[in-house]
């Protein structure tokens, strides 16, 4: 989520959107497969930055789903409070997130599965999106911050992304991760992160970024303690196989819609998996070469031929790429 005090650059690509569809075809080429619910947030983020056709005359414009506090609490605008993440302001905010998102997405959906994966999203955009919006409103009561905070105009992915972030790190068993060529210890990483951007992009929305974080601490904290499924995954569940179920009957298998592999810590891998003995990622059955690191099947049986240190790189560089 940022903040910029500009107006919506036009629907025609510059050249960087096509950069980000090479280098989504980089990683379908490397893995094989983008996971759907990634895939797919990429492409609506995407096709509502282009607007191409149709889509023009159907989307509000950007003027009409900038995230501001005090509209949204004056109107009860639902509509800013969630259109707003999906929004970007030019090119580069909207390819920068998008690679963020692809990075985070695959190592989450694949790990927990296409429908828990969707549901931490929806879960995140509104948990996100509510802590900027009580920070803003809190900032305005107790020190009068109305112009900075809660007349603030935003959009964008980001606050999400830093939400996933959280998430992603508390399923990482990776002690250190590399923040924009910094060695942070993990549970550090998304407030370094949070800093530097400010440092570097001043106009980024310190609250909306700020928010995602909370949102993301706030998540982790609940799901340690309700282990059942949540209302969102039911309801995502009962959607999907309403959808879904002529691919089922055609292909006879709905293994796109759950997840091939495992991240963090865990026990050894067992029924039709096996695990990557340099980054312990837990690959399916179905391919010979590790997902997340390149390392093929069965010609490192001895892990001790690495270094210790080597192994902590690879891991470090599957979780912070």
């Amino acid at each position: 989520m940022d903040s910029y005090g500009v107006g919506w650059r036009g629907r025609v690509s510059r050249g960087m959107v096509p950069l980000l569809a090479l280098h989504v075809a980089n990683e379908y080429s490397r893995l094989g497969r983008i996971p759907p619910v990634t895939s797919g947030l990429i492409l609506a983020n995407s096709l509502i930055f282009l607007r191409p056709g149709p889509l023009h005359r159907l989307l509000p414009s950007i003027n009409r789903v900038w995230f501001n506090p005090h509209l949204i609490v004056k109107n009860r605008d639902l509509r800013r409070f969630f259109l707003s993440a999906f929004y970007h302001v030019n090119e580069p905010h909207l390819v920068y997130n998008m690679m963020s998102l692809l990075w985070k997405g695959i190592q989450l959906e694949t790990s927990m599965g296409s429908i828990d994966f969707a549901s931490t999203v929806v879960s995140l955009l509104a948990l996100s999106q509510g802590a900027t919006l009580i920070l803003a409103k809190s900032l305005l009561l107790l020190f009068d911050y109305e112009a900075p905070y809660y007349n603030q105009f935003s959009v964008g992915f980001s606050g999400i992304l830093f939400a996933l972030k959280v998430v992603l790190n508390e399923h990482s068993d990776a002690n250190f991760s590399v923040v924009h060529g910094l060695v942070i210890p993990s549970k550090y990483a998304a407030w370094a992160e949070l800093f530097l951007i400010q440092l570097f992009v001043p106009d980024a929305s310190f609250i909306g970024h700020l928010g995602g974080i909370l949102a993301g601490i706030f998540y982790v904290r609940l799901r340690r303690s309700f282990s059942g499924p949540g209302p969102i995954n039911l309801l995502l569940k009962g959607f999907v196989k309403m959808l879904s179920w002529p691919l089922r009957f055609l292909h006879g298998s709905s293994s796109s819609l759950s997840g091939r592999g495992r991240i963090g810590r865990g026990s050894a891998s067992t029924g039709g998996v096996w695990r990557c003995p340099l980054c312990t990622f837990d690959n399916s059955e179905g391919v010979d070469v590790c997902e997340m690191c390149s390392t093929a099947r069965g010609t490192m049986s001895d892990s001790q031929q690495f270094s210790i240190d080597e192994i902590r790189q690879r891991r470090i560089w599957r979780f912070n790429r």
